[in-house]
């Protein structure tokens, strides 16, 4: 592999769908020797080693602290790609509302509605948030300070710069997320469907492929695409 000469001589690959199961875990082995240089840290209770093995991680997009603190110890020594969701139309998607979000501003009122198979747990999904997060970024606000998760009764007019995220549950769905940009007499839509869990493997392999070779640091799977949001 091209990372040996780096001292990249494997890549490590773990990715879960919701949370339910494992779609791809193991990894890619290459180049001639160990790595054995590594660096030492505690996050939380736990020790960390940071060698020289590129990461592909999947985790929440939420994400805990302990991981959140682990993966930057780890960037710290090797290429690290850490994403909620490793589908590459999803990532799309998610510089897409960036760009689309900085162009036209908070006076489009943008929501976001995903969909899910009846069994799912969590609402909204990590994809969903991610996607709305992203919003935020394109209009350089708080997504805290302006996220709207649920709407019941009389709640009054919808507030200027509000980010909505509703969730619909039912059947077999394997995902699906819209964005929403809502301007005076016209209306813009950013939509991602799936219908196979397949498309996460293939993309935390596309990710395990670009990885290899590139100099320490955290990498987000735009970088991946080659996408500038």
């Amino acid at each position: 592999m091209a990372g040996a000469e780096r001292g990249i001589d494997k890549v490590e690959v773990t990715c879960r769908v919701d949370g339910d199961r494992n779609v791809l875990a193991g990894r890619l082995i290459g180049g001639e020797r160990p790595q054995r240089r590594a660096v030492r840290g505690r996050v939380g209770d736990k020790q960390v080693v940071a060698d020289a093995t590129a990461r592909v991680i999947g985790t929440y997009a939420a994400g805990i602290s302990d991981d959140l603190l682990t993966n930057i110890l780890l960037a710290t020594r090797a290429p690290v790609i850490v994403s909620a969701n490793f589908s590459l139309g999803v990532n799309l998607v998610l510089g897409l509302v960036t760009r689309a979000a900085r162009a036209l501003g908070p006076e489009w009122d943008a929501e976001v509605v995903e969909t899910h198979h009846k069994a799912k747990r969590d609402a909204p999904s990590g994809t969903a948030l991610a996607i709305a997060r992203a919003i935020a970024a394109g209009h350089g606000a708080d997504y805290d300070a302006v996220k709207r998760h649920a709407r019941d009764g009389d709640i009054g007019p919808r507030p200027a710069g509000e980010i909505g995220v509703a969730s619909v549950r039912g059947g077999d769905v394997v995902g699906e997320h819209v964005a929403y940009f809502f301007g005076a007499a016209e209306r813009i839509e950013i939509a991602h469907r799936a219908t196979s869990r397949s498309i996460f493997a293939v993309g935390a392999l596309r990710a395990a492929t670009w990885i290899v070779g590139k100099p320490p640091g955290r990498y987000t799977m735009l970088d991946v695409l080659g996408f500038e949001p």
